[in-house]
């Protein structure tokens, strides 16, 4: 099996310690338990927010990457929206902002970052240094 993973990130060298929802960018690789490979990278051109943890900034988040067929998203940090954005995806927060060690990071811990995503809208978030 592979998984498709969504890196929030200005530059595609680090991942936003902001939410992942407000990465000016998200850069999609396909992960297995032995590499990740880049993909692609577009553009986050999701709604803007009328309010804190808005539902439509959510749903246009979910919208993006259901078109790029995303299985996880991965930042350092995720807003209150992470509750419905996991029914769709495995949120994945990272201690470490750099996106190269955190995809071996990601490639070596495979096998949990799967079983969330079998766990269907009962996914709950993961983390890792």
């Amino acid at each position: 099996m592979t998984l498709r993973i969504a890196c929030a990130t200005d530059d595609g060298e680090k991942f936003v310690k902001r939410h992942f929802g407000d990465a000016d960018y998200y850069y999609i690789y396909k992960l297995d338990e032995k590499k990740a490979e880049f993909i692609t990278k577009i553009d986050n051109n999701s709604v803007e927010e009328e309010q804190h943890a808005d539902p439509k900034k959510a749903k246009s988040i979910v919208q993006i990457l259901k078109e790029e067929d995303v299985n996880c998203g991965v930042s350092c940090a995720f807003g209150p929206n992470i509750k419905r954005v996991k029914k769709h995806i495995v949120p994945i927060i990272m201690e470490n902002s750099n996106i190269e060690k955190g995809l071996k990071t990601l490639v070596s811990n495979f096998s949990d970052i799967e079983k969330s995503w079998n766990k269907g809208k009962e996914r709950e978030y993961l983390k890792f240094d």
